[in-house]
């Protein structure tokens, strides 16, 4: 019996190199673990709390989503010009603590009678504002932390740590939604972004930053920042497939809350208790992506992830009514959370290998600014289409055009060819642009 404990114990024992083994990257992971399970909440509390609390429309939700995206398109150029200049730690850290605020927002105004949907609008806009200067932040800080032939092994330990939630969340969130109500279980998520934030105060980073210029050398170099994206083939492939994707996904975000509750009938525990396949998903592509990243390639592995997403949501657009249809809208999230894990922790790891570190901030900015672009859009229309043809249409929409991308993104040369990470120093012309900018 002590040798079988022994050999149980044993597998689970980080191997001697193994990332998390290095403390600085370990107290960032557990940074990203809490952080996530107080997401949890907030990501089924604050549409809930739209559709079923304030009786929202399709096309309010659209709305609703747009606000926290429009943020991405006005602030992401300028604010990557400025993350540039300065320390990323610092702006991770505040980005928490203020985010910790916005959300418990929520219940304040519920408790003083202030709560409408303009009150959410406010709120969504301000995340957003805060995810885009603090969400490229994190990204860059973890080029800091984890050499760069490591990024897609630290990307897939960080959805890991986002998995982990994933399964976890939903039932407890579903729990406490059902217990306080909706509004009231934001203020879970206040108190672990708060403790994430006294997480991340610990880590120390050794950071190079140019010093800050003035008006004309601030504007240049935000036109340096574009102009390297632009040169780079790779970065421009990638920006267009992930664009696209994140049209699709706003599309069909913005319904599948209220394609749920109004048309498969679920209560918003059900809803929550759904979302755990969501984590199912997450979990299986975080274990395996690595792996499948090093033997077909992360060009090929984001194609799979665009095919899977898609299937996911046309799947869903023909659920029926009943336990198969609650059945369908289980495997959607599954398979939501597999492809886009695929994609996302490949295209991370790209896009940060062919990037020189002076040029990280303004490149992950405009990288973000280019694929959000047409996420607003896309939740507009998601919210048009299941207004006025129903809401089966908008999630038939995003399956077949994220299916029909997966077959384009394949007959990409520049995706479909990249079998392993670049080497920033071989990349044409990256050298040149970066002193350019310093």
């Amino acid at each position: 019996m002590r040798s079988l404990i022994q050999k149980l114990l044993g597998r689970f024992r980080l191997a001697p190199n193994d990332l998390l083994r290095d403390v600085v990257y370990r107290r960032l992971w557990s940074s990203i673990l809490i952080s996530s399970l107080g997401g949890q909440v907030t990501m089924l509390a604050l549409p809930l709390t739209a559709a079923v609390l304030l009786q929202a429309t399709p096309t309010q939700m659209g709305l609703l989503t747009a606000m926290e995206i429009a943020p991405f398109i006005l602030f992401s150029l300028p604010g990557g010009v400025w993350l540039d200049r300065v320390r990323k730690l610092p702006v991770y850290i505040a980005g928490e603590t203020l985010l910790a605020f916005a959300v418990a927002s929520v219940p304040l105004a519920w408790w003083f009678g202030w709560l409408a949907m303009p009150w959410l609008y406010a709120v969504a806009f301000f995340i957003g504002t805060v995810f885009t200067v603090a969400g490229s932040a994190a990204q860059v800080v973890l080029t800091q932390v984890v050499p760069r032939e490591r990024l897609v092994e630290a990307h897939a330990k960080n959805s890991l740590a986002s998995s982990g939630a994933e399964v976890a969340g939903p039932g407890v969130a579903g729990a406490l939604i059902r217990l306080l109500g909706a509004p009231v279980a934001l203020l879970v998520d206040a108190f672990g972004l708060l403790t994430s934030a006294l997480i991340l105060r610990g880590i120390q980073v050794d950071e190079k930053r140019e010093g800050g210029q003035g008006g004309a050398a601030f504007w240049a170099d935000l036109v340096a920042g574009l102009r390297f994206v632009v040169h780079q083939r790779l970065l421009v492939a990638l920006a267009t497939c992930v664009g696209t994707l994140q049209l699709c996904h706003h599309a069909a975000l913005v319904v599948q809350i209220l394609f749920a509750t109004r048309t498969l009938g679920m209560s918003e525990q059900a809803v929550g208790l759904s979302y755990v396949g969501l984590g199912v998903g997450t979990v299986a592509a975080s274990l395996l992506v690595d792996r499948i990243s090093r033997r077909v390639g992360p060009g090929p592995c984001l194609v799979m992830g665009f095919a899977i997403t898609g299937s996911g949501w046309a799947l869903l657009s023909m659920a029926p009514v009943g336990p198969w249809g609650v059945a369908a809208f289980v495997v959607m999230l599954a398979l939501f959370g597999l492809g886009a894990v695929m994609v996302f922790i490949n295209f991370l790891a790209l896009r940060q290998a062919v990037t020189p570190e002076p040029l990280l901030g303004r490149m992950t900015s405009t990288m973000r600014w280019l694929t959000l672009l047409p996420a607003g859009p896309g939740a507009l229309l998601g919210g048009w289409l299941g207004e006025h043809i129903g809401l089966r249409a908008a999630l038939a929409f995003s399956g077949v055009t994220a299916m029909l991308l997966a077959v384009a993104a394949w007959q990409w040369a520049t995706i479909r060819g990249v079998r392993s990470l670049p080497d920033t120093t071989r990349v044409h012309g990256t050298e040149a642009l970066a002193e350019g900018t310093t």
